[in-house]
């Protein structure tokens, strides 16, 4: 009985190993995804920006 304890403890601590490296992993996911998302709304801006500059210069050529 006090053998199947000590296996069932040495399971329960690898469980709560595993539960606290892929909470770590998560919350370093959740960090990436928050950047990337960052990244995408600047880009986004660019492109917004370069496109408004784009059809400034397309207005202002003269019609053939």
């Amino acid at each position: 009985m006090n053998v199947s304890l000590d296996a069932l403890e040495r399971k329960v601590d690898q469980i709560v190993a595993v539960c606290a490296s892929l909470r770590g992993e998560n919350q370093a996911l959740r960090a990436h995804v928050a950047g990337l998302e960052a990244e995408k709304a600047a880009l986004a801006q660019k492109v917004e920006l370069a496109r408004a500059r784009l059809e400034s210069l397309m207005a202002r050529l003269p019609e053939e």
